[in-house]
């Protein structure tokens, strides 16, 4: 089915605990769900890869929202010191609040949510779902590192997918290792040939891919 273009992304600053988080959230016509996305270490609501997987799931009905996991003034800090980028508790804490935020917001109540998660954001993703077992329909990890989070993963209810590149033998290894926490349906996709950021040809579309088939499925009943 063809979607209509996607409407530009709106601008949203998300106010709880005292912080405002600045984020792009964008809502085709007639979204079947919400996907979150939580970047990974050093990166930000801007990031190539996450955008092009947020305009693949635009193109197929989703609602998507982009954000930064860390104020402008910690991001200045962490660029210098990395501090708050494996904090793993702090950026789940940011989630959670922004999923909080999400099903309050006039414009996204409604939706169900998906959280998509690179690298360390993978981890502040299970663990959110863990902590919003209710408002969590399912969970995507891109290159991720789940294992941080493990003490979480015994409590996650959604349905996830682990993708990890076929090159990435370290993270292969972290991942099966954090399968065998989660009790809920999940699966764990080797993208053959891709390293770690899925630089090469094809492969970040593969990514997008699956992505787009795992949330149609379980944020649409597709």
């Amino acid at each position: 089915m063809t979607h209509p273009a996607s409407p530009a992304p709106i601008e949203v600053s998300m106010m709880f605990e005292g912080i405002s988080l600045d984020g792009s959230l964008t809502v085709p016509e007639r979204a079947k769900g919400l996907v979150v996305f939580a970047h990974g270490s050093g990166s930000s609501r801007f990031s190539r890869r996450n955008r092009f997987v947020a305009e693949i799931l635009n193109e197929a009905g989703l609602a998507t929202l982009l954000f930064d996991l860390l104020t402008s003034d910690e991001e200045d800090i962490d660029l210098r010191t990395r501090e708050f980028r494996f904090d793993i508790e702090l950026l789940t804490g940011r989630l959670i609040g922004v999923i909080d935020w999400v099903s309050q917001n006039a414009t996204t109540a409604g939706f169900a949510v998906g959280l998509f998660g690179a690298s360390t954001g993978a981890s502040a993703a299970l663990g959110a779902a863990a902590a919003r077992t209710r408002k969590v329909a399912a969970v995507v990890s891109r290159g991720g590192r789940p294992d941080l989070a493990l003490r979480h993963l015994a409590k996650v209810r959604a349905p996830t997918l682990l993708i990890v590149g076929g090159e990435d033998a370290v993270v292969i290894g972290l991942n099966q290792q954090a399968a065998r926490y989660l009790q809920a349906e999940h699966r764990l996709e080797i993208v053959p040939g891709a390293t770690h950021l899925f630089e090469e040809p094809g492969k970040l579309e593969q990514v997008a891919k699956l992505t787009r088939d795992w949330f149609l499925r379980y944020l649409s009943g597709s």
